[in-house]
């Protein structure tokens, strides 16, 4: 009989894991307020205020246009000064389920309030969904898509230039292609969707931002998390990281792909304080 009851509570424990990892917290959107010391980042720059959201994945489970919704709301009471999206905004199946549009995730988006307005780079599940059209869908409402080209905004303090790249599995990016235009001493910020570039950008740069590994999604502690699609295993997994001086932030994310759960790696998004060193 004891041997039963046991057996009993740890299905109860493995049930409840699972309806936690598979309900409640892929819901559970979190607010990750940051403030980063950067090499390069001006005086002028101190306290420049960024929203970074990535990895929508809009029409998997519990990633519709209300995700989307609730994740603009939290970033726009913070007012940031800028806002940063890094990619698959729309998950590949929608190719052919067609639940949902490039058009209305676009839409959704385009609610975002910022002094100096939103800034993108596209995803692997955006072109393997639509080739093109996230690009265009976004253009169209007022976002600014960077592919290999840097765009200079202008602060109260002072310019600044945010670069984006290529996503690594559509084509080959050009790291050289998005600084042409950069001045070698501008205060800069990169966006690429997949961390796996980092070890190629300069040390010029003040913060690479990147998403795409959605933390594992499942991030048991002492064990590796088993859905990372890194060349590099758990090294940029999620957060902040530091090499060699240089400067990246992954963030882990709002939606998921492949299995609809999350497990210690819940959805959040970024708002960011740069600050001089």
């Amino acid at each position: 009989m004891p041997r039963l009851s046991a057996s009993f509570a740890a299905a109860g424990v493995v049930a409840g894991l699972a309806a936690y990892a598979g309900w409640v917290e892929p819901r559970r959107l979190v607010v990750r307020e940051l403030e980063l010391a950067l090499p390069h980042w001006p005086a002028r720059l101190d306290g420049l205020r960024a929203g970074v959201m990535s990895d929508l994945h809009a029409g998997v489970p519990h990633a519709g246009l209300d995700a989307i919704g609730r994740a603009v709301d939290a970033l726009n009471a913070r007012e940031p000064d800028v806002h940063l999206l890094l990619g698959d905004y729309l998950d590949a199946s929608q190719k052919w389920r067609r639940d949902l549009a490039p058009e209305q995730v676009a839409e959704a988006l385009a609610r975002l309030r910022s002094p100096l307005g939103t800034i993108a780079v596209i995803g692997n599940h955006d072109w393997r969904n639509s080739g093109d059209r996230m690009w265009r869908a976004l253009s169209a409402v007022g976002i600014t898509v960077l592919e290999d080209r840097a765009v200079e905004l202008h602060a109260p303090g002072g310019p600044f230039w945010v670069a984006g790249l290529a996503d690594l599995r559509h084509r080959r990016p050009d790291i050289g292609g998005a600084l042409r235009d950069v001045p070698a001493d501008a205060p800069t910020l990169m966006l690429s969707h997949d961390p796996d570039l980092f070890p190629g950008v300069p040390n010029r740069v003040s913060l690479t931002l990147a998403g795409h590994m959605h933390g594992g999604q499942i991030a048991i502690p002492l064990l590796r998390r088993p859905m990372l699609p890194s060349y590099y295993g758990e090294r940029y997994a999620r957060g902040h990281i530091v090499e060699h001086g240089r400067h990246l932030l992954v963030t882990s994310g709002i939606g998921t792909s492949g299995l609809p759960i999350r497990f210690l790696a819940p959805p959040e998004v970024y708002l960011l304080t740069l600050r001089n060193p």
